[in-house]
């Protein structure tokens, strides 16, 4: 089981608040994104859930384990950068294999497990290159190689696509989540890009000023935003906001705003 469960958790550098009192349930096998504005705490939620960073306060639970004081190495879990932090005297085939031959696994097995991923990824041709012969894409299959060929629990995922041309973006994002349906592991992507978080998740948890926004599938932020910033963050172009009153008239509800009213039905409103 790899569900990660997230309590009250917060992280303060000084007086800056980072991460302020988030609370998040992710499923297991879910594809779950961290969406929000620069600066809103994602990458730093990301990063404590890595180990790369500590909690000021809260607890990260993966499966049934406390990880708050666990290292990085004892988490069962893989980070894929945005930088993608290739080793550059390495070919593709050394990158994929170097978390293996950072545990002790046999030469013979190591190659087996990397021929396996690559040709998973379609790296096969690429074997023996390195990375300053690849395109962006490509070295970006080779970060998730190196991710994949450990087989941990958790997959996290720091604006990947980010470096990417408008193409190749959409190209990785059709692998990422043809990727994820394969393995069935539990994936959470950090992204400020909407659309992608849109097309590739199961559920969507909205972030801003250290504090989560609201959490759900793509269909319920789009379609029923939790407050305003998530109205006019999520959508292209921005949702129209409109400050009205609500009031009863004649056994009907409806909306006023100056001169305009606006039947409403019940059934849409939020109390």
């Amino acid at each position: 089981m790899a569900a990660i469960s997230i309590r009250k958790l917060c992280k303060s550098y000084g007086a800056l608040v980072a991460v302020d009192n988030l609370d998040l349930d992710i499923a297991d096998g879910e594809f779950v994104s961290l969406l929000g504005p620069s600066g809103c705490g994602k990458t730093t939620t990301l990063r404590m859930l890595a180990g790369l960073d500590f909690p000021t306060s809260g607890t990260i639970a993966i499966g049934e384990r406390i990880v708050n004081d666990l290292a990085p190495a004892k988490r069962d879990i893989a980070m894929v950068f945005q930088s993608y932090a290739l080793y550059p005297h390495m070919t593709v085939g050394g990158n994929i294999a170097y978390p293996l031959r950072k545990r002790g696994v046999p030469s013979a097995e190591r190659r087996t497990k990397v021929m396996a991923v690559a040709r998973q990824l379609q790296l096969e041709a690429f074997i023996d290159r390195k990375p300053r012969q690849l395109s962006g894409g490509q070295q970006q299959r080779v970060a998730l190689g190196r991710a994949l060929v450990r087989d941990p629990q958790v997959f996290l995922l720091d604006e990947p696509l980010s470096n990417l041309d408008a193409k190749l973006r959409a190209h990785m994002r059709a692998e990422l989540i043809e990727l994820h349906r394969g393995i069935g592991k539990t994936m959470v992507y950090v992204t400020h890009d909407q659309l992608e978080a849109m097309t590739m998740s199961d559920r969507i948890a909205v972030m801003a000023g250290g504090r989560l926004q609201q959490f759900g599938t793509p269909a319920e932020v789009y379609n029923w935003p939790a407050n305003s910033f998530v109205a006019d963050f999520i959508g292209t172009p921005s949702m129209t906001l409109i400050e009205a009153a609500l009031h009863r008239a004649g056994g009907r509800l409806e909306a006023r705003a100056g001169s305009m009213v606006i039947p409403i039905d019940e059934r849409d409103v939020r109390w």
